[in-house]
């Protein structure tokens, strides 16, 4: 008996720790931290020799330019996208290809033509239609619509035209966005609420765009995080954001190395916070669906 139980075969002692810290080396993101690292390396740099020290002190002041017009156009730009949006999916046949005309024409059209269009054609061409508006009320007796009248393409600051300009662009691809958010939701949800007696609107409303919501805000967090690498566009208004401050530094002391070594770190840095933002957002959506 006991030769019978010394002839029966030992499993293999299976290495766990070994495998298991071999797949974590495997996934551990080494790009994160080699980014990291030469994010940490410049700023060394950066503050450790006068020429880059002061190539920043004179650059930072275009961040709150940037931000603020990043954040700005970005909300707009979700309104614009959610209307669109609702639009795409509409039973409404004018509504629906109208918004399909909206979100295929600006997806057609390049980021910076688009600026350089609603910046030099699109603003001058509003401003000229509500002087005629102006104009007209003015006549009928409308006395409170003079002010359209006054109203001048000077007056419209570049920083409002390059928001308008970010906001229509990505509130096309935000449109799109939210369309497929809307879709994923089962159609069974809104026949469900309304049986409850809901109209179409108040079900979209409390049912369908909360769950879509939630589904598309990952995406939307991409957006923003690609909005603000695409405000460096709007340099070519002479809008004063870090882009533009650091071509003038640059232009006035010829200390290219030093400008826009630390532009590009700036933008790394703000890009790598927001991209860090999205996943912690990603992450906290996945275990809520997991509970």
């Amino acid at each position: 008996m006991a030769s019978g139980e010394s002839s029966i075969p030992r499993s293999p002692v299976l290495s766990l720790p070994k495998e298991s810290l071999q797949s974590r080396l495997e996934h551990f993101p080494w790009w994160f931290v080699a980014m990291v690292s030469i994010a940490l390396a410049t700023l060394g740099v950066i503050f450790s020799q006068p020429s880059y020290n002061q190539a920043f002190v004179f650059i930072q002041a275009g961040i709150h330019v940037t931000i603020t017009t990043t954040l700005t156009a970005f909300v707009i730009s979700l309104v614009i996208g959610l209307m669109a949006g609702l639009g795409r999916i509409a039973r409404n046949v004018f509504f629906r290809n109208l918004s399909t005309l909206y979100v295929e024409i600006v997806r057609g059209i390049p980021m910076l033509v688009l600026i350089f269009f609603i910046a030099f054609v699109a603003v001058p061409a509003v401003t000229s239609a509500l002087n005629a508006l102006g104009r007209v009320l003015v006549e009928a007796g409308l006395t409170w619509a003079g002010g359209l009248t006054q109203l001048e393409n000077s007056g419209v600051p570049m920083q409002i035209r390059a928001i308008i300009a970010l906001s229509v662009t990505y509130g096309a691809f935000s449109a799109e966005v939210f369309r497929a958010g809307i879709q994923s939701i089962p159609k069974g949800q809104m026949e469900a609420a309304r049986s409850q007696g809901m109209t179409y609107w108040q079900a979209m409303r409390y049912v369908i765009l909360p769950q879509a919501i939630r589904n598309v805000l990952p995406a939307l967090g991409n957006d923003f995080v690609s909005m603000l690498k695409d405000s460096s566009l709007v340099s070519v208004l002479a809008v004063r954001d870090i882009t533009q401050v650091a071509r003038l530094y640059a232009g006035q002391t010829f200390r290219y190395p030093e400008a826009f070594t630390t532009l590009a770190v700036l933008y790394l840095i703000m890009t790598l916070v927001l991209s860090l933002g999205v996943k912690a957002i990603e992450r906290g959506l996945s275990h809520g669906q997991h509970r």
